[in-house]
């Protein structure tokens, strides 16, 4: 939220300072994201005086003036605006100057022959509004010489990070509040005044929809003058705030939701037709909105309609045909208070956000009907004249105060500050709590965020400074200190180092994914939707790491990236027993695109497959202290995953450690990233704990005494074994002296019998106290050999 300097006066009493106020918003919650002075795109302009305008003597729609700066000789300019006339007082940019609207540096120049010295500046030109038909004309008790920038009074803007929980300070009013509690100036609250009304309102205004709109006020307004701009001052403050000014009749609503939180709405009488009525969409029905796009309704959304049709999606966004225009001389203003819950799952069904549904969704003041009306019409009337009825008031706002029974010895205990009780009261009260003798606090009703006692300890902590609070070490035992990290976090560190240094990068994705997108890797679980999501598209509680590494691949190749080599270590959620939350640890890799580029030794390059996937889960299970060498290779991945290409390891036939393999194309499909793919996925709760665990083991390292001895062995196969299977067969062959064996040649064709296949195996022999024997090596070659007929294998000859 951004508001100027001079705007957050109007509310606050203060000689504080930019730095100073900027340093109490921090101190109290309210988070400064930058601080911006519009002065500084001001300078090299300044006011001046136009001395007499002749006709330039060649071109018909540009002039010569020459012009007082207020400092030594009279400039020259040629200027092309047709207000353009001796006398008169404008902006001028001297050489030097850099145009805000476009950042042209201006410079002396010949303009078709004739030399110019800057340039007469309009509205859009300095970014003060849209005006541009001419040049900003000034009164005549303009200082001539001054610049313009203390001329214009440019105020700093801050820009201001608001939680959700205070919708409260989603005005400027808000902020003030905060500031004078925190001692920063007094708080001028704005008083509504009094309107005199000429009547009844002439229009039916109701709610038949209680639940969705429990309060719809309104009254009517004749003989309105939209022609005329806003004044100056709101135009500016609307402009610091980032808000285009439009016309008086919208600039009036936009200055109250940004002045006082208040999103409010106003419809041309002509364009209305029976009763206004807040109500339920029928289903089916259709609106084009102020965006100028067409919304279809369904009947869980709130809208505003008279007897033609829907004219406001309820506390979101207007209707295109009924707003107000230059035209409009006689204008309905609505005021409401809308159901948050309501608000927010409408906004996200359609897509549609707006300021409206930031403030209305977090939930506005229920209490500020009355006065936000009377402001509003103010605000008008003064503009715009016109004569106003008297208010409608449909329904009943929810304005009952919840009172907390509050403990002031609960702020020690909880904040760490002991704070005296006068202090606790005089903040709570200047932020607008009642505090009776007995400690019962009667919160404001525009206070959604405060539930129970805690939540009032908090207002005290943070106003009283919660940089007193004082650094106190933990308690610690004397020796050495005990492990705080569990097994499963310590597997994770490892893990994550492990990844990277594989060449792998770590990705943090969301872990709430689309429901399609869930659904598709849920493998018949039931998933976790929540009922309040932050959008659609974050509506299920991700079943795999997976989808999030695929969509964030899919990012990295839309940008140009050759290849992504991603990883996470995150949990998955399903529904437990009862209801329960049942997260899983998980791993999961992603490797797309290309493994290797092309070059002139490799042509086109390669991509992943289905053995690079492999090599990852079993390198990552080792590193998270799996029992690589009893693993099974199985199938049964999952329909995500390719069914030819894809495959489980195992301890055992039930426990699945991880899943690889290259995606199935029907998942690449859905969503929308070109192949190959592979992918991983490790569940880490899957994983034994290690035996006798529990304490931290001193690292050592005992280089064998003698050397290995490797022996090859090639056999003869069926062409369906895995190699896998034969490897592990030739380790269990003697597992005290075999210490490793490895595949080193795969090979079928001439020489091989049909359906067969010749596999290599190098065999890593160990000996133990002394060189092994010939016969001991005999021996243990008989071992393997015997093994291996056991999978049907046949030693060559």
């Amino acid at each position: 939220m951004k508001f100027s300097l001079e705007w957050l006066k109007y509310f606050l009493d203060t000689d504080a300072g930019v730095a100073d106020i900027a340093a109490a918003l921090n101190r109290i919650g309210h988070e400064v994201e930058g601080i911006e002075d519009p002065a500084e795109k001001l300078e090299g302009f300044r006011v001046a005086k136009v001395l007499t305008a002749a006709k330039h003597p060649d071109a018909d729609k540009l002039q010569v003036l020459t012009v007082d700066t207020g400092e030594g000789d009279p400039l020259q300019v040629v200027c092309g605006a047709p207000n353009a006339r001796a006398g008169m007082k404008g902006v001028l940019g001297l050489p030097g100057a850099v145009v805000p609207a476009n950042g042209m540096e201006l410079r002396r120049s010949a303009i078709r022959g004739v030399e110019s010295n800057g340039m007469m500046c309009s509205v859009r030109e300095l970014e003060l509004g849209e005006e541009h038909d001419g040049i900003i004309e000034l009164p005549e008790d303009a200082p001539v010489g001054q610049t313009f920038a203390e001329y214009h009074d440019a105020s700093p803007i801050f820009d201001v990070a608001i939680t959700p929980n205070r919708p409260d300070c989603m005005g400027v009013e808000g902020i003030a509040r905060d500031l004078a509690a925190a001692g920063l100036g007094t708080f001028k609250p704005v008083e509504a005044s009094a309107i005199e009304t000429s009547g009844p309102c002439p229009i039916e205004i109701r709610t038949d929809d209680p639940e969705g709109c429990p309060a719809f006020y309104g009254r009517v307004v004749r003989g309105v003058d939209n022609t005329k701009p806003s004044p100056e001052w709101m135009q500016r403050r609307l402009i610091a705030a980032g808000q285009r000014p439009i016309s008086a009749l919208v600039d009036a609503t936009n200055y109250l939701m940004l002045a006082f939180g208040r999103p409010a709405h106003v419809y041309d009488l002509a364009k209305l037709s029976g009763a206004v009525v807040a109500r339920r969409a029928r289903n089916g029905e259709t609106v084009e909105a102020l965006n100028e796009k067409t919304y279809t309704l369904d009947d869980t959304m709130t809208v505003i309609a008279d007897d033609n049709g829907v004219h406001d999606i309820a506390g979101i966004m207007g209707g295109e045909h009924s707003g107000a225009t230059q035209g409009t001389t006689d204008v309905l203003l609505e005021i409401a208070y809308f159901n948050p819950e309501r608000i927010g799952v409408t906004g996200r069904k359609l897509g549609l956000a707006s300021d409206a549904r930031t403030r209305f969704e977090r939930g506005v003041d229920p209490e500020y009907l009355d006065d936000g009306l009377a402001i509003l019409t103010s605000l008008i009337t003064k503009t715009c004249g016109g004569e106003p009825t008297e208010v409608v008031r449909a329904g009943t706002p929810p304005t009952e105060a919840l009172k907390i029974e509050f403990d002031p010895d609960l702020t020690e205990r909880l904040g760490g500050l002991a704070v005296p009780q006068d202090e606790q009261r005089a903040i709570l009260t200047s932020l607008d709590f009642e505090v009776s003798d007995d400690w019962t606090v009667t919160c404001p009703p525009r206070r959604h965020d405060i539930e129970g006692p805690a939540d009032l300890v908090e207002e005290v902590v943070r106003i009283h400074g919660i940089d007193e609070v004082e650094s106190t070490p933990l308690p610690r035992r004397p020796g050495v200190a005990l492990p705080t990290a569990t097994p499963l976090q310590q597997a994770e560190r490892k893990l994550r180092r492990a990844a990277a240094a594989r060449g792998l990068n770590e990705a943090i994705t969301w872990s709430f994914l689309p429901t399609a997108e869930a659904e598709h890797f849920a493998d018949g679980a039931q998933l976790w939707v929540l009922d309040n999501p932050i959008s659609e598209d974050m509506k299920a509680m991700r079943p795999s790491l997976i989808p999030g590494l695929l969509s964030a691949a899919k990012r990295n190749a839309d940008r140009g990236s050759d290849g992504a080599r991603l990883f996470e270590i995150g949990r998955r959620y399903f529904r437990g027993a009862n209801g329960a939350s049942d997260e899983k640890p998980t791993l999961g890799v992603v490797l797309s695109g290309e493994k290797t580029a092309r070059g002139w030794s490799n042509g086109k390059g390669a991509k992943f497959d289905a053995y690079d996937a492999k090599a990852e889960a079993v390198a990552l299970l080792e590193s998270a202290g799996a029992p690589v060498g009893n693993l099974m290779v199985m199938g049964e991945a999952g329909e995500q995953f390719h069914p030819g290409q894809s495959a489980t390891l195992r301890l055992g036939p039930k426990n699945v450690l991880a899943r690889f393999g290259a995606l199935h194309p029907n998942t690449l499909k859905a969503f929308d990233i070109d192949g190959p793919v592979v992918a991983v996925e490790i569940f880490l709760d899957a994983i034994p704990a290690k035996k006798g665990g529990g304490g931290f083991a001193r690292a050592t390292y005992a280089p064998p005494a003698l050397q290995d001895v490797t022996r090859d062995f090639a056999f003869l196969v069926p062409a369906e074994l895995p190699a896998g299977d034969l490897v592990k067969a030739v380790r269990g062959a003697d597992k005290k002296a075999i210490v490793d064996a490895r595949v080193f040649d795969v090979f079928a064709g001439q020489g091989v019998p049909e359906g067969h296949k010749s596999v290599a195996v190098e065999v890593v022999l160990r000996p133990g106290e002394k060189t092994f024997t010939d016969e001991e090596i005999k021996a243990i070659s008989d071992k393997i050999v015997a093994n291996a007929a056991k999978q049907g294998a046949e030693l060559r000859g």
